[in-house]
Parts: structure tokens; sequence; C-alpha cells
């Protein structure tokens, strides 16, 4: 068996920050720290940094007055940066420069009086999110159904953003059919680089393999785009987040076997389902390369 390693896989700049701001407050201001929500969809990363002293809620009423509080990588609402500020939580922002750009639009187009078509996943955490910042003005938008049927006050007045973690496909059908209703509509594409790449290197993996390994929890969004990416070109996918999760025969008579992962995604594990799979070869598929980074809230700048 081959397998074949898809390039950029795993952490994203906004991960790799989120989880920084974590550990770098446990060792600036000690334990507890508490972090609202999983400071990124991936239980592996949550229990380790669980284990190094940070406590997860999923509600500020669950953090005591006074106490530190980290805001996850998807944002949160206005309300409930208010509710930090009433209650003097001393907070550090993790939210993904990208996801805060999608918030300022909102913000934005809600000050204009658009109708706002939030294309995204209703329960997701990062729509949740952005949905606050202008929650009279904006729809959500889960599928081309929705696109379809959605009123609006004002069909001249409509601007469409969108979760930065989605299928790339898929958010185009449904922009597309938004666009026939709507011509006149705005439309602030907003997928993330991170997604969009390791959405290439996962259609670059179906193109040559029998079945692809999608590594990753979950829970994760764009872990479970990945794997509708390919498996909408026909090849086989498993959402695994570890070698334990590996179905016995999700490779039984596989030549070649594909293996990306999501954006919170640890690489060691991605090495220990490699492991597992006890390949006669490994072969790099390299599709892109990624040089972002992104810069740590002041209060943790050297």
């Amino acid at each position: 068996m081959e397998v074949i390693l898809g390039s950029p896989r795993g952490f994203c700049a906004g991960v790799v920050r989120a989880i920084d701001i974590v550990e770098l407050a446990l060792e600036r201001f000690g334990s507890p720290v508490y972090v609202r929500h999983e400071i990124v969809h991936n239980p592996f990363v949550v229990e380790e940094l669980r284990g190094k002293g940070a406590i997860f809620v999923e509600e500020l009423e669950e953090v005591p007055d006074g106490q530190m509080v980290i805001f996850s990588a998807h944002g949160v609402s206005p309300e409930v940066r208010h509710e930090a500020d009433r209650r003097g939580l001393r907070v550090l922002d993790a939210t993904c420069p990208l996801v805060t750009k999608v918030h300022l639009e909102a913000i934005k187009y809600g000050g204009q009086e658009y109708t706002i078509l939030l294309v995204g996943h209703r329960d997701h955490p990062e729509t949740i999110g952005t949905s606050g910042e202008a929650p009279d003005r904006t729809i959500v938008v889960e599928t081309v159904a929705d696109a379809e049927t959605v009123e609006v006050p004002d069909p001249q007045r409509v601007a469409a953003l969108t979760q930065t973690t989605l299928s790339v496909d898929d958010t185009k059908e449904i922009v597309d059919a938004l666009r026939a209703r709507f011509p006149n509509m705005l439309v602030r594409n907003d997928i993330c680089y991170a997604t969009t790449n390791r959405q290439m290197a996962a259609k670059s993996l179906a193109e040559d393999s029998d079945v692809v390994l999608v590594i990753g929890a979950s829970n994760s969004s764009n872990c479970n785009r990945l794997r509708e990416v390919v498996e909408a070109m026909g090849v086989p996918a498993h959402l695994v987040n570890g070698p334990d999760e590996l179905p016995e025969d999700a490779v039984v008579g596989a030549k070649r076997v594909g293996i990306v992962s999501g954006a919170s995604t640890p690489e060691s594990l991605v090495e220990a389902v490699v492991a597992k799979l006890e390949p006669s070869s490994i072969v790099a598929r390299d599709v892109i390369d990624e040089d972002v980074t992104f810069v740590l809230p002041r209060e943790l700048r050297d």
C-alpha cells in the first residue's frame, strides 16, 4: 500500500494563534484561565490544553467574576462581549482575524440597512457570532433550497457573506442561486485561505487515490467539508480523528490511500494514522505553500 500525504494540511495560522494565546496566557497569568467554547474543534488539542490548566466552558455564566476568559477562534457575538465587560472579566480574544473580517463586514452592511444573507451552518459558533453583529438584518442561508425561497424586505439592498470554513463548491452553488434572484446583491466571499487550500489538496488526492482519509474531529466544519469534497468526486472518504477511529475495512484492497487533515488537526494524529497503516511507501503531494501568520493580542506580545 502506498500513502499519499496531501499538503497543506493541519494547523492553519488562525489555529496556531489561538493555541498560542491559551498557552501563553497560562504561562504568564497562571491557572485558572477559562476558555469559552473549544478553542478549536479538536478534542486532542482541547485535552492537551486542559492538562496544562485551561478550563473550558460553554457559557460565560460558568466563569467566576473577575477571572480571565479567552474567546475561541470561532468568534463571539457583541452580546457575549458586553456580558464579559459587565462582569469585569479579563478578556483575551483568540478570534481568527479572518472571522473578525466577516464580523466587520456584517457591522458595515447592517449599518447601511442591507439585508445580510449569511451563507453558513446555522448552529456553528462562527455563524452564531457573526449573526449577532446585526441580528435584525441577518438571515442564515444553509442550502440552495434556502437560497431559492428566502425573502428580503428590499431586493435592491442585499449583501451575501460567507462562513469561512465552507466548501468552496457548495458555497458557489448557494451564492449563484441567490444572485439569480437578487442580481444587484453584493457578495463578500470570505472562505479562508486554509479551507480553500486544504480542499484543493483533497481534490488532488481524490484524483489518484482509491480511498482518502481525512484526519480530524467529527465536529470540525472544515474537516467535514474535506470529506464531502472527496466524496463528490466519487472516491470513498473517511473522517477519523486518529488511529483508534479508523474503520477496520476502510482501506481493505486499496493500493493508494490519500491522507489530508483539517485546519485544527495536530500533525501527530496524521503520523499515528500513517504508522497504523504500515504503508510500503509514502509520497508527498504538495499542492500549495502556506506562509501566513497572525499577530498575537497586544497583551501577550513581548
